[in-house]
């Protein structure tokens, strides 16, 4: 099975079950391969999450069978600060706390608004409106 089979596959169970499937890697740790699904949805991702996605996922993958090596399905949250990658990711991460990199300056602010490729931050009670096509790295950021 093709990994980008595999990963539609995925993403259908996974948001038919509530989440958004922000991403799905296969990789070597140490000797062991690891299938790592990263699930997310508006409240944050806690343990029973994840939990309740391997699941359903396990006994689907054991039908599929689509890694003919042994491996471990691991369901976890993209992290705290996670990028966001796609226009669908920024515009449900509006009113969350941001880091922005562009190639002259690094902000970190309220995102306020996503519309016409230009992303708006709120940053001491004033709107900052950046470009995305300037922006070199866009995250979640933890407000200190």
């Amino acid at each position: 099975m093709e990994f980008s089979t595999l990963k539609s596959l995925i993403a259908d169970h996974v948001t038919g079950m509530g989440y958004f499937l922000y991403d799905v890697e296969y990789v070597k740790e140490d000797q062991d391969h690891i299938l790592r699904v990263m699930i997310d949805n508006n409240e944050g991702i806690v343990i029973d999450d994840c939990v309740a996605v391997s699941e359903v996922l396990n006994p689907l993958l054991d039908e599929w069978d689509p890694i003919s090596e042994d491996y471990a399905l691991e369901v976890s949250s993209p992290g705290a600060e996670r990028k966001l990658r796609t226009p669908e990711e920024i515009t449900r991460a509006i009113g969350k706390f941001v880091h922005v990199e562009t190639f002259e300056q690094q902000l970190e602010g309220e995102l306020k608004a996503y519309q016409n490729h230009t992303v708006t931050l709120k940053i001491r009670n004033k709107n900052i409106d950046i470009a995305v096509s300037d922006l070199t790295l866009i995250r979640i950021a933890i407000k200190m």
